[in-house]
């Protein structure tokens, strides 16, 4: 049953291809005026999960809907909501890049000019320049002004800041607060854990097709395993301990102890926690 704040309501979501992992049995919601990470290495289903989502391939068994309703009955009335950036955007390249967004609004049958020249100056994007003469990191912000000019209330963006220069990054996730604190959602695919540490409230990791947790960050990080440093009988050492501190603390016990901290682990750390074999 949808929330009343629920933007994004996944239910059992199955997709086989064969031979080929998709997505196994999928569960989460996405609350409003949130950002969601979503992460997990390449053939986690992370994609597919999108396009599933954003009603872009058909599923075998589950139920998906955003804002209150269902992708499969409801897609054109959805995606109307939605800005979409997949992680490799193509455009026509004789085109400039005034014409592509101007395009893509044309198509979404919005007048965004407004909008549009508020992101191309925030991202400094050339506007006269042809799609061809952009470096990757320029067509990266092209996509960025198409999926955001006619104010979406939901973004979902695939890896959006591979080839931006750290100012660019930045800026981007800036923009992306303004429009979540006005009450907008997004969802943001990522394999860069910093970003999701810094910017995200919610996180779900995905493992070989199946969902391992979906936790908020703070929580993911104090969950589990320590980080423990101690200088021992003179050894320094550094490791990770995921049993009771009361074990710990006996296993000290006849030792010469001169240093002892016990903190979280990094994001990362306990992203690798969760792939280990």
């Amino acid at each position: 049953m949808d929330h009343p704040n629920t933007v994004i309501e996944i239910s059992h979501l199955t997709k086989n291809y064969g031979k080929h992992r998709g997505v196994t049995d999928l569960s989460l919601h996405v609350e409003q005026g949130t950002i969601f990470g979503f992460l997990g290495p390449n053939g986690a289903g992370k994609s597919t999960t999108i396009r599933a989502m954003l009603g872009f391939i058909r599923f075998d068994s589950g139920r998906i809907s955003l804002f209150g309703n269902d992708i499969r009955r409801h897609r054109e009335e959805i995606l109307a909501q939605v800005g979409y950036m997949p992680s490799e955007a193509m455009f026509y390249p004789d085109m400039k890049v005034r014409e592509v967004i101007r395009l893509a609004a044309r198509v979404r049958g919005v007048d965004c000019g407004e909008e549009s020249g508020k992101l191309c100056e925030r991202l400094q994007v050339d506007t006269e320049k042809k799609i061809r003469e952009l470096s990757l990191g320029n067509r990266k912000k092209v996509s960025i002004v198409c999926a955001m000019q006619h104010r979406p209330r939901l973004f979902v963006f695939d890896e959006p800041t591979s080839g931006l220069d750290p100012l660019m990054q930045t800026t981007f996730f800036s923009l992306i607060r303004e429009y979540v604190d006005q009450g907008a959602t997004c969802m943001l695919s990522t394999h860069v854990l910093p970003e999701v540490k810094r910017y995200c409230d919610h996180v779900a990791i995905m493992k070989e097709g199946e969902l391992q947790c979906v936790q908020t960050v703070a929580a993911l990080t104090k969950a589990g395993a320590r980080r423990i440093k101690w200088v021992r009988d003179g050894r320094r050492e550094e490791f990770l301990y995921d049993r009771d501190l009361n074990e710990l603390y006996r296993e000290l016990e006849g030792h010469d102890i001169t240093e002892l901290l016990i903190e979280e682990p990094s994001l990362e750390e306990v992203f690798i926690e969760y792939y280990k074999a």
